[in-house]
């Protein structure tokens, strides 16, 4: 017995989700510092906020790959868990922009941090399940291809959320400028209507995709490894507590992909956290404690559009991974891709104005559509389909460590060592981009030979 070869559109139904969740993801990013920046945070601080959401995902992902590996409900085995992701991360995202309506309770800042703690819970919570399901429902042969497109929706959804802001903005005539202290309506309109398309399309996955049941998954365990199988006798209940085995006994090439996540996702997080401040001061000319002045928001909203362009280019050079991999592999694919993406996070310190700004963008776009799919391709052909959820989850141990340590340090390193210059943590976050390519070439991908089909 095989898992049946899936078309298109059933593959793009299944990973439907993440285009509401990218979107969600995307406003964050693009304007959580600039949220916080108005409810009072210095720039050095914005960091310290941000270890929020790092530290939910060590703490949620694992947990909930765990359960999800091991619940069977008449909705299925991960459907549960992204329903209740998406229904928590838009609660969220409707409160954190209205953060300062709640300051007889607590500081806005403070309310603010807490939205964002619940929205990277519930983004946590939702993104998981969705990895391993795509992994459940896929032949070896349609593995890249089904992260490809899931890359894709990742794209779309984060062009949309990004962009937004900016749309309202311009194409609406919605204010983009308010009060001290208060977010501007483009910006409180666009995580509202995130919310709305996140659990949207999480409900496309649900109605639209068929799961596999648990026996039908042993079957094609039992086919794919049959002397595991046998030497592992009876079968015993799983137990929370076997994460932490889990996580020593981890395939060679996990332990080889996870010095390469470590090194991206810390380049990502310096370029989440400090793009808005990095192109106000260094683009724009503002002055490192400008945080509310028109021009302030025309450069947050005009990230928001650089954004939204390398997610674009992410959604477009996703569809050709599967033939560039099938080509010169998939470790070689990875590594070009994070070599471009660096040189393009360094090139931003030397374009003369905001157009030019787009360039860097597109070389980070095809970094993003790589570190979205040929990781988790190469994971999923080196791990037991039993042990999908909590491994997928483990993984992110190496997403998640590099960004808590990068919060630590990152904001006193712009302070003190960069001297309130936040561009020079977009530099420093190229530079790990290319050790990242660099650490690539010694993975041991042994699924190179299967076709990407």
């Amino acid at each position: 017995m095989k898992k049946r070869m899936l078309g298109f559109w059933e593959i793009w139904n299944m990973s439907f989700g993440f285009l509401g969740i990218q979107m969600g993801f995307a406003l964050q990013n693009a304007n959580a510092s600039r949220i916080l920046q108005i409810f009072g945070a210095d720039v050095h601080e914005l960091s310290w906020f941000w270890l929020i959401a790092p530290f939910m995902g060590l703490i949620v992902q694992p947990i909930i790959g765990h359960y999800s590996d091991n619940t069977w409900t008449k909705f299925g085995r991960r459907k549960p868990f992204f329903l209740l992701g998406a229904v928590l991360a838009s609660i969220g995202m409707v409160l954190i922009p209205q953060a300062d309506f709640m300051i007889a309770i607590l500081p806005a800042l403070w309310v603010g941090a807490g939205m964002l703690m619940i929205m990277d819970a519930s983004f946590n919570i939702a993104m998981e399940p969705f990895r391993a399901l795509v992994a459940d429902n896929l032949s070896d042969e349609q593995t890249t291809k089904g992260f490809s497109i899931q890359t894709a929706l990742i794209g779309i959804g984060a062009v949309i959320g990004s962009w937004l802001p900016w749309m309202l903005a311009n194409w609406f005539g919605v204010d983009q400028v308010a009060d001290d202290g208060s977010v501007p309506a483009n910006l409180l309109w666009s995580f509202i209507i995130g919310a709305i398309v996140l659990v949207g399309s999480i409900l496309v996955t649900i109605f639209t995709t068929k799961e596999y049941s648990p026996e039908e998954l042993a079957q094609f365990e039992a086919e794919k490894y049959p002397d595991i199988v046998q030497a592992a006798g009876a079968e015993r209940k799983a137990k929370l507590t076997d994460i932490f085995e889990d996580f020593r006994k981890m395939p060679e090439t996990m332990r080889q992909l996870s010095w390469v996540q470590f090194f991206s996702w810390f380049a990502l997080f310096g370029m989440w956290v400090f793009a808005v401040p990095a192109i106000a001061q260094h683009i724009y000319g503002l002055p490192p404690e400008d945080s509310s002045s028109e021009t302030y928001q025309q450069a947050g909203n005009w990230v928001g559009i650089l954004f939204g362009i390398y997610n674009g280019i992410s959604a477009i050079f996703a569809f050709l991974l599967p033939v560039i991999a099938k080509k010169i592999s998939r470790k070689k694919t990875h590594a070009y891709a994070l070599f471009i993406g660096g040189i393009g996070l360094i090139l931003i310190y030397f374009m003369p104005n905001e157009n030019w700004l787009i360039l860097p963008m597109v070389c980070i776009g095809i970094a993003w559509a790589s570190i979205l799919s040929m990781p988790y391709a190469m994971l999923a052909g080196s791990i037991s389909a039993k042990k999908m959820g909590v491994y997928m989850g483990i993984f992110n141990f190496f997403i998640v460590i590099p960004q808590i340590i990068n919060g630590i340090i990152g904001g006193p390193l712009v302070k003190y060592a960069y001297d309130n210059q936040a561009i020079f943590a977009l530099v420093v976050s190229g530079v790990s981009f290319i050790l990242a390519g660099l650490l690539s070439f010694k993975i041991n991908d042994k699924k190179d030979t299967v076709s990407n089909a």
